[in-house]
């Protein structure tokens, strides 16, 4: 297992300026984050549970619409596709698309299923509970058919596909064949946040992007990270080009198809709150691909960002100026550890 050096100033200002060129196309599973936040001083006299008195209330996009929202705050168009329902939460993140300068053409609107909804209660900067409001069943018939149609029409001149599936149905076998047909055709990266359902239905994706859990869930045993012998096999299962494994404060394991693996550590000062993250993550990644970068230069600015984003309140986006900050930082620390004699 072998680090990584670190990128030039001049490169990762030529891999930005590249990132705000490109078109990139988000598949997947749309959802809306809600958040309720207030005090709470006593029980509830119905239940043993806290009263809370909400004082402010936000909501933000989340899930594919999330990372759709990394895409556009790195400087970059987006295309998202997926489904919301024809509901108050639907017409929402429309607004809230609209608002983030984002084009809604192809999302895909569908009766009688909910837009997919987590409300969370915070007290105190802790949350109490979080309410989901979802329907989880796969995508079928002409509703499946539409969402396919949108995503073709979208990809006709992408320069990245990422593939955001958190398990409510958008991303159908159906679907994932179809597009992942066209970025093969078109020969353009394809990055894939997967969850267990469709895990072994990525083949062929350029980078797969699951945390340590999601992968030995699905594999049905630990893995052994730092066992070179063992992670090729894990490739060869997936059928996938790479494989980026997300290690929470731990950092990151990319695994290359040519058998390398490379550990890149968290940067992350202060962990305030870790959801987005992983979007965040995808967003990049995909970008700094379509930019042309390689492999491991994609997966130390997704690591940046990621660093980044930790750090704020809730679900959050990554400016080009922000990574930069960072890169600097970074370097300057490096340069000082080497006329120290450290490194």
């Amino acid at each position: 297992m072998t680090g990584t050096p670190p990128l030039t100033r001049d490169r990762v200002m030529q891999l930005i300026q590249r990132m705000r060129d490109s078109r990139i196309v988000v598949v997947g599973d749309i959802m809306i984050d809600r958040y309720l936040i207030g005090d709470t001083e006593r029980l509830s006299p119905e239940a043993p549970v806290p009263v809370v008195s909400v004082r402010e209330r936000h909501a933000a996009l989340g899930g594919a619409a999330n990372v759709a929202a990394n895409v556009v705050a790195l400087g970059a168009t987006c295309h998202l596709v997926g489904v919301v329902g024809d509901d108050a939460d639907g017409a929402a993140i429309r607004q809230e698309l609209a608002v983030g300068r984002m084009a809604d053409r192809h999302v895909v609107t569908v009766a009688g299923r909910p837009t997919t909804s987590k409300t969370r209660i915070i007290a105190r900067a802790q949350q109490i509970v979080r309410i989901d409001d979802e329907v989880e069943t796969l995508l079928e018939g002409q509703d499946l058919a539409r969402l396919v149609s949108a995503a073709r029409e979208a990809l006709a001149d992408a320069d990245a596909l990422l593939l955001e599936d958190y398990n409510k149905g958008a991303l159908a076998p159906g679907l994932i064949a179809a597009v992942l047909e066209v970025a093969k055709r078109r020969g353009i990266p394809v990055v894939v946040d997967p969850k267990y359902r469709q895990f072994f239905e990525y083949a062929g994706a350029t980078v797969f992007k699951p945390n340590r859990r999601e992968l030995e869930s699905a594999l049905g045993a630990a893995v052994e990270l730092r066992d070179s012998r063992a992670l090729p096999e894990v490739l060869a299962r997936l059928q996938v080009d790479n494989l980026l494994v997300t290690l929470g404060p731990e950092g990151m394991l990319l695994v290359i198809k040519d058998g390398s693996s490379i550990h890149i550590p968290s940067i992350a000062r202060q962990v305030f709150d870790v959801s987005g993250a992983g979007d965040t993550v995808t967003a990049w990644m995909g970008a700094a691909l379509a930019a042309g970068a390689t492999i491991r230069e994609a997966a130390q600015l997704a690591n940046y960002a990621a660093g980044v984003e930790v750090g704020k309140p809730g679900v959050a986006t990554v400016s080009p100026e922000e990574v930069l900050a960072v890169h600097e930082e970074r370097f300057d620390q490096i340069g000082r550890l080497r006329r120290g004699g450290v490194i």
